[in-house]
């Protein structure tokens, strides 16, 4: 049964190998380069709420009770 145990590595051991393997991928970019905002002026300050009817919905079905 020792013999078994010899074989299979202990968790500092994986822990190890797995860090040997973790500090070689941190080498690698994880995000891609910036790119600048392709949006306009106006698009920009344009109006994006709309109070649509799901959103009159939610509001009548979500109300909180008045004082």
């Amino acid at each position: 049964m020792k013999a078994d145990r010899m074989k299979i590595p202990g968790r500092r051991e994986f822990l190890r190998a797995l860090g040997g393997a973790g500090a070689a991928a941190a080498a690698v970019p994880l995000a891609d380069d910036a790119r600048a905002d392709t949006e306009t002026n106006d698009e920009k300050r344009k109006a994006r709420y709309k109070e649509t009817e799901h959103v009159k919905t939610f509001y009548r079905v979500n109300r909180y009770p008045s004082k």
